[in-house]
């Protein structure tokens, strides 16, 4: 080892870049590489996102279609053949309320649930939940069960 090939440790030196700005002789002087005016020239320059050189950015051009109703109100749908699953399993008995539903992650507590028809139901069991679709009520009734509504 001598001085002509002494490096730091490693990881000690972090920024290996040129400094601007620090006189001509450095080769990075007057300007400090920004080139002469415009806006990247400035300070406090930033580019907006989407931002295409003055010409109408593609969020702009593209036509906006279609309606977004802001009164909708989604639920989190459950099938009937989910609700099987729990029962084969042995999870659940004889009811299923919004409660089970959460402990078993078909749902999360600020969730609205709807029960589904998907499937077929054979256990009675006594289903809560917000809304029922029409076939999953027939089923569940049919199965000697019972719905209640939230």
């Amino acid at each position: 080892m001598n001085l002509s090939n002494l490096q730091p440790a490693e990881g000690s030196t972090h920024n290996q870049n040129k400094r601007v700005g620090r006189g001509e002789g450095s080769g990075k002087g007057g300007t400090s590489a920004r080139g002469h005016k415009g806006a990247k020239s400035r300070s406090g320059y930033s580019k907006k996102i989407g931002f295409e050189g003055g010409q109408m950015p593609l969020q702009r051009r593209v036509p906006k279609f279609g309606f977004k109703n802001i009164n909708r109100i989604e639920h989190q749908g459950v099938n009937l053949d989910t609700l099987q699953a729990l029962v084969d399993s042995g999870i659940v008995t004889d009811t299923v309320d919004f409660t089970v539903l959460v402990e078993n992650r078909l749902a999360t507590k600020n969730e609205l649930v709807k029960i589904l028809g998907r499937g077929e139901l054979k256990a009675k069991l006594k289903v809560t939940a917000h809304k029922f679709t029409a076939t999953a009520k027939a089923a569940i009734e049919a199965a000697g069960g019972e719905v209640v509504t939230l």
